[in-house]
């Protein structure tokens, strides 16, 4: 038993994957309010959120306009340089075949991801990008952080377009 008191304790971990990919869920709800597939990203790099972005696809015209693009962009003005070796991204759903392509060409350390894309996924669900053997780079993985909550905010997404769709 601790000799410490129980107030010493944090009552929460600024420091936690959980806490990072609460930041990442906030911004996936601005893309919901906004109409755009709800998916919210951060990058971290020494536990400090240096990008923060969500999915912008219809608002700016672009295919390229994910969360994770959009936050890698940021990240690489911050830190002045394209290389993310230091960072990790954390991000709502597990990142596309393009998301991922741009994530180990900057060679960023760690991908933490909320809920997996077994249709599309290139972090372990269709295929995995992230760790491929032939690339002269390779990402750590953490897979369904605050699963249900991420999962959830994209299922109640596409609940109502198709809600709509029927009326």
């Amino acid at each position: 038993m601790s000799d410490d008191p129980p107030y010493a304790a944090p009552l929460i971990d600024l420091k936690s994957d959980d806490h990072f990919m609460g930041q990442a869920l906030r911004l996936a709800q601005r893309a919901y309010q906004q109409e755009e597939v709800p998916i919210g990203a951060v990058i971290v790099k020494d536990q400090r959120v240096i990008a923060r972005a969500f999915n912008q696809v219809e608002t700016l015209k672009d295919g390229t306009a994910h969360a994770e693009m959009l936050a890698l962009t940021q990240a690489q003005s911050v830190i002045e340089d394209w290389r993310l070796t230091e960072c990790d991204l954390y991000v709502t759903k597990e990142p596309c075949p393009m998301c991922a392509g741009a994530i180990v060409h900057c060679r960023l350390r760690r991908v933490i991801f909320g809920c997996p894309d077994e249709k599309g996924g290139a972090a372990g669900g269709l295929l995995n990008l992230l760790q491929h053997p032939s690339l002269n780079h390779a990402c750590e993985i953490t897979d369904s952080v605050m699963h249900d909550e991420c999962l959830g905010i994209l299922q109640s997404f596409f609940r109502e377009r198709r809600q709509a769709a029927k009326e």
